[in-house]
């Protein structure tokens, strides 16, 4: 079977860190084009200024990676879609739950794959927690996800905008995480954002969630975290405690702790190349839906401005 000729869309630090060499990786893949505004591209593939200007004048392809910032995502999939195009989408998917709705709605009528791709869910102990979890009773979890903006985000002034979901764009993978391992739905009781006078999304948020037993789950997010970075669910139950750290990567369970490689974005195309190859889309709102609950529901508190 030839492979699935994939066009990159949006060249960001994401697409070139993560997307190319996953793409490149994947035997089922290659990369058609990469499409940009603003970035040159990949030396040797065709480079287009914009999705029309691909399907326009080509190249051919069979599937895009949306790898743009999120309040732009559904024209982009729309357009694609009804083009029986294949669509990737890195997180999150949309900039709202209606318009991810909407894109599930489009590919099914045309019969292509949709993929909202939360690539933390890939990580490598996020699998075997979750198996280990599955039959223990939750009494407690603590979320804490604290990072240096400044590090991990710099002069990205689109996630600092409404859609962008500022402190909630790297929270969210936390989320993907915690609603694929524990065993029970949870959902939002309390929360408070803090969002910079001169900024329209949260720098940080503390967040309260309980399961549908009461089990208590807190979220501690923060962007203003300097020196060792905290990517860390901690899950304490009736059997012991589960700590996955560095984002999933590292799992400690009361056996013992297990360090793995990074399989995240490996991971991701191949269940996108499984999608496709079975006519199937897959594509799970719960993670933004919390984070929308936590911004109908939060209260705002006003910080010092911040700048990059």
């Amino acid at each position: 079977m030839d492979p699935v000729r994939i066009a990159i869309i949006g060249m960001g630090k994401i697409a070139r860190d993560q997307h190319v060499p996953a793409i490149e990786g994947n035997k089922a893949f290659s990369i058609a084009a990469t499409v940009s505004p603003h970035d040159g591209g990949l030396p040797d593939i065709p480079h287009l200024k914009s999705l029309d200007a691909l399907l326009e004048e080509g190249p051919a392809v069979d599937a895009v990676a949306l790898c743009t910032p999120p309040q732009v995502r559904y024209e982009l999939a729309a357009t694609a879609l009804r083009r029986g195009i294949h669509v990737f989408l890195e997180k999150p998917p949309g900039a709202t739950l209606s318009e991810v709705g909407a894109m599930e709605s489009i590919a099914a009528k045309t019969g292509v794959t949709l993929f909202a791709a939360w690539h933390s869910r890939f990580a490598a102990g996020v699998a075997p927690a979750r198996a280990w979890l599955a039959e223990r009773k939750i009494e407690k979890v603590s979320i804490i996800w604290r990072e240096d903006v400044r590090v991990w985000h710099p002069g990205q002034a689109w996630i600092w905008e409404p859609g962008g979901l500022g402190v909630f764009d790297p929270g969210i993978n936390a989320l993907s995480i915690v609603t694929h391992i524990l065993p029970r739905p949870f959902f939002l009781t309390e929360a408070t954002l803090v969002l910079p006078e001169n900024r329209a999304a949260p720098i940080a948020a503390d967040l309260h969630f309980k399961d549908t037993a009461g089990a208590p789950i807190h979220m501690d997010l923060d962007w203003r975290q300097t020196g060792p970075q905290s990517w860390d669910i901690i899950v304490e139950t009736d059997a012991g405690t589960l700590k996955l750290a560095n984002g999933g990567a590292v799992l400690t369970l009361p056996s013992g702790t297990d360090h793995s490689e990074d399989i995240e974005y490996p991971g991701l195309y191949h269940r996108f190349a499984t999608l496709i190859g079975g006519g199937r889309s897959d594509v799970d709102r719960a993670p933004l839906r919390l984070v929308a609950d936590a911004f109908l529901r939060g209260r705002r508190e006003i910080t010092d401005a911040f700048y990059d």
